[in-house]
């Protein structure tokens, strides 16, 4: 293995690894050797995935965690620290859109209900801002980490139906340069922080919108589709590489980063 690129014995924490990507992610992670925490707020979810990551082999533990609860999350850095001396990595994978949140074709954004957006985007922001104040203080005390986001493609350009998580994953882009620079100038160059900018990856939470009962496409399929110049979704398994690429030593000189994985969709205006 090109030693440019492992993360072998780095301290990795994967929130909401209870979840597909969290999960895919956890996964690699393992099979690469890094000391893996999952956590999820999810007890079933998270012992089905302390099971599956266990019988790899690999050094793993699981914590229940709110990702919006600032004193449970200090609370299990405090464990981490304990048992490994130090916290290298922070992935915030929590977040994802909810039902209640995205618009039917035909609904106009007045008939939104508030209380959704509210769920949206607390998660999707302060879910990944308070784990980065939590853990990334442990960091900027041991003057080095990694810290990768997850954007959106929804923060290059408006999508129809989903406001809320738009709105998020904007905040997203723009928090992850804030705090590139903060960490940066302040702590030294060790730490970095970088995103993802996942395209479209058939997913629990996006399947309904996609995929027909019948299994095919939706119109919505379709239309992202055409302006994916690969002409096809991606595979989950597609985001592990770049993010290991952004946690490890070959990318000591990238921050502020927002790196899409889309099969080009974000570069293509589809004429």
């Amino acid at each position: 293995m090109n030693e440019l690129f492992s993360i072998k014995g780095k301290v990795a924490v994967i929130t909401g690894a209870g979840g597909v990507l969290g999960g895919s992610i956890a996964k690699h992670f393992v099979a690469q050797g890094a000391k893996v925490v999952i956590l999820d707020i999810r007890q079933e979810q998270l012992e089905a995935r302390i099971a599956e990551l266990q019988q790899m082999g690999g050094e793993v533990i699981g914590m229940i965690g709110n990702v919006l609860d600032i004193a449970m999350l200090e609370n299990v850095a405090a464990d981490i620290v304990a048992k490994w001396g130090r916290i290298d990595i922070l992935l915030n994978i929590a977040g994802g859109n909810m039902p209640g949140a995205t618009l039917e074709p035909s609904q106009p954004v007045f008939d939104m209900k508030i209380s959704d957006w509210e769920k949206v985007t607390n998660l999707n922001i302060n879910g990944t801002v308070y784990p980065c104040l939590v853990f990334g203080k442990i960091m900027a005390e041991q003057k080095s980490g990694s810290i990768v986001n997850v954007s959106s493609m929804a923060a290059y350009s408006a999508i129809t139906r989903v406001p809320g998580y738009s709105v998020a994953k904007t905040g997203i882009a723009n928090f992850t340069q804030w705090l590139a620079a903060e960490m940066a100038l302040k702590f030294g160059d060790k730490i970095r922080v970088n995103a993802i900018a996942p395209g479209f990856f058939i997913g629990d939470q996006n399947r309904a919108v996609l995929i027909n009962p019948d299994g095919s496409l939706t119109e919505r399929s379709q239309k992202v589709l055409a302006k994916t110049p690969m002409r096809r979704f991606g595979d989950i398994a597609e985001l592990n590489g770049t993010v290991q690429f952004l946690c490890s030593d070959a990318a000591s000189f990238v921050t502020g980063a927002i790196i899409p994985i889309d099969g080009g969709f974000s570069s293509f205006s589809g004429v």
